[in-house]
């Protein structure tokens, strides 16, 4: 695929793209979004090839397969608010895309995830050593993109990279005894989801040469339409269609993994929330010990029509809507319109 057609895909499986870019305001600044990601996909494309034959097919398999490239165009809006897509934004960019498709390798070893993006998970093709490693090589390249550009860029991605680990570390672990399980989960979506957005919107100011007083307010929106990114994942989990989510439905919970529908649902005191609540623990159970997956295909849509799911969404709402208030501190403008769309659209996808 060129990178002329991977750049025209911003996000555009979830209709991101028209919905950021909505209204007469956008159209220059939509214009100057694509063409960075143009250039985007350009460096990705070169900063990928290794010249080892299986570590250059492995780390070119996720890129290859799609994906909605949504860092890279937070840092590209946001760098219009200084001098624009220069080459340190479209560095940044890059780097931080590329630590983003390395979580994903590591992420579909730890969860056994089979389907990423439609196709079948890296660790499936070439084993889980291979997949970790894979990921390993993404975040040293990434980290290699980042040195070019200085000590400031360096601790940028330091300092996500470690609350990305963290966040990992923490949902592995999952939370002590007695703490609240769904205060738990956001910590762990802030971290793991948030953070890496965050300092995609942080990007494009400092590599820009924007106003310093945006950093911050930028690194908040960030975070906040980071975790209402990952709830609405959550909800998009359950669908009954894996052509929408490109992977089996229900993924995460028949691996173990709790989503928030799943919590809320934890929450719930009535007999039938409790009934269904058992039923996934035991379903879990079943899956771990080796039996088919496709035990929990009642169970999990049982739960896409409990209330417990649209609390999901509910959330992820009010998450949007707090991010929308972090952006007060910018100026009135194309730059400002497009993320209060972005994180509108965000927790308003197809579910």
């Amino acid at each position: 695929m060129t990178p002329s057609a991977q750049g025209s895909r911003v996000a555009g499986k979830l209709g991101l793209t028209d919905r950021t870019f909505a209204g007469p305001r956008s159209r220059k600044l939509r214009k100057a979004v694509d063409a960075g990601l143009i250039e985007v996909d350009r460096v990705l494309a070169e900063e990928l090839r290794m010249t080892d034959q299986i570590a250059d097919a492995a780390s070119r398999y996720l890129y290859e397969a799609g994906g909605k490239r949504v860092r890279p165009m937070l840092a590209l809006i946001t760098a219009q608010l200084g001098d624009g897509a220069n080459e340190n934004v479209v560095l940044g960019a890059t780097a931080l895309e590329m630590t983003h498709l390395g979580t994903l390798y590591h992420d579909d070893v730890m969860d056994a995830a089979d389907k990423r993006r439609g196709v079948p998970s890296a660790h499936a093709v070439w084993g889980n050593s291979v997949a970790i490693l894979t990921g390993d090589l993404l975040f040293s390249r990434a980290s290699q993109i980042m040195a070019r550009q200085g000590d400031r860029a360096i601790r940028l991605q330091a300092d996500t990279f470690e609350r990305l680990v963290l966040g990992q570390m923490h949902e592995t672990v999952g939370p002590q005894e007695g703490e609240d399980r769904a205060a738990f989960y956001l910590k762990v979506l802030s971290d793991k989801t948030g953070s890496l957005i965050a300092a995609a919107a942080q990007s494009g100011v400092i590599f820009s040469n924007a106003p310093e007083e945006f950093e911050q307010p930028l690194v908040l929106f960030g975070e906040k339409v980071g975790v209402a990114f990952q709830l609405l994942d959550d909800v998009i989990d359950l669908s009954a269609d894996p052509d929408e989510t490109g992977k089996v439905p229900g993924t995460d919970l028949r691996a173990g993994v709790p989503t928030m529908p799943y919590l809320v649902l934890g929450q719930r005191t009535d007999a039938d929330s409790i009934a269904l609540r058992e039923r996934i623990d035991e379903g879990v159970e079943r899956i771990s010990a080796g039996e088919d997956p496709a035990i929990l295909d009642d169970e999990l849509a049982d739960l896409r029509r409990h209330d417990a799911t649209q609390a999901t969404l509910d959330l992820a709402h009010a998450w949007s809507n707090e991010a929308i208030a972090a952006l007060a501190p910018l100026p009135d403008g194309a730059v400002r319109e497009a993320l209060t769309r972005f994180a509108q659209a965000v927790a308003d996808r197809s579910s």
